[in-house]
């Protein structure tokens, strides 16, 4: 099973929200969490166990970067090995990224060319996570902002390799999808015709904002009505599936942040309804 997350939407829960959520126990499904915020011990970990005894917890990861060509950061894997035996999420995330090289950590989700020996690379990578957590895990798409000499791939391809390698699942980005069409014009129906739709596990949704003509993915807005739409094709494909939605940047009032939450849970209740 690729996650036992309730198949039903969830909210991306950041640190201005933590004590509200916890006081308040607002009626949201499932939350995800960043795992590096969360790791060693202190006030953090202690409100996530909290947390943990009122609702399902996914565990998303933002620095692990498989896609780098040195090895992984055997600290970084333990400490997460830590957070997830201490949580028992259920489910738990990374990127098709990469963040490291010749021992310099960047702070963002580079993407990785898709070149001769990237899958072999990246399956690597993965099972060795798989391995020390003894637990699946999902693996994200990323928005892409430039297109490297010499790629072989679709990104959708290299995902769907690594699930018949590895036996990974996939966590699909809706948004990621939409901002690589607007800076590179990959069609995101052509990526989703190539993934093996049995192994996303979970769908995120979020915003983005336009920097000198660049779509970045910031999570800094609401989604666009067209993320919306892609997301309705999406879901018209799959049938019930965990749906999060992301807010990162200029993060709104928890109240209106579960507004919008409802209309996600309203959206994806019509859909499935209607397929």
């Amino acid at each position: 099973m690729l996650t036992t997350l309730p198949l039903a939407t969830g909210l991306g829960l950041r640190s201005p929200h933590l004590s509200q959520v916890l006081a308040t126990q607002p009626n949201v499904a499932w939350w995800e969490v960043h795992s590096e915020n969360y790791f060693g011990g202190g006030a953090a970990i202690a409100a996530l166990e909290r947390l943990r005894t009122s609702y399902p917890i996914s565990l998303h990861g933002v620095g692990m970067g498989l896609g780098s060509a040195q090895a992984l950061d055997p600290a970084h894997l333990t400490q997460l090995q830590s957070l997830v035996k201490r949580i028992e999420p259920q489910a738990i995330s990374e990127h098709l990224a990469w963040n490291r090289f010749n021992d310099q950590v960047y702070t963002d989700l580079l993407p990785v060319p898709r070149v001769e020996g990237v899958i072999e690379l990246l399956s690597e990578h993965i099972q060795i996570v798989q391995e020390t957590l003894q637990r699946r895990i999902l693996i994200e798409n990323v928005s892409s902002y430039v297109q490297f000499t010499g790629e072989k791939y679709l990104e959708s391809e290299v995902l769907a390799e690594l699930v018949a390698q590895t036996g990974c699942g996939i966590l699909l980005d809706v948004n990621n999808l939409y901002v690589s069409q607007l800076n590179l014009g990959i069609d995101p129906l052509i990526e989703l015709a190539h993934l093996p739709l049995a192994a996303i596990g979970e769908i995120h949704i979020a915003g983005f904002e336009v920097f000198d003509g660049v779509a970045i993915d910031t999570h800094g807005a609401a989604p666009v009505p067209q993320v919306w739409t892609l997301l309705d094709a999406v879901i018209q494909r799959t049938g019930p599936i965990p749906v999060l939605l992301e807010r990162d940047n200029n993060i709104p009032a928890l109240d209106e942040f579960l507004l919008d939450y409802q209309t996600l849970q309203d959206r994806c209740n019509t859909v499935w309804g209607n397929a």
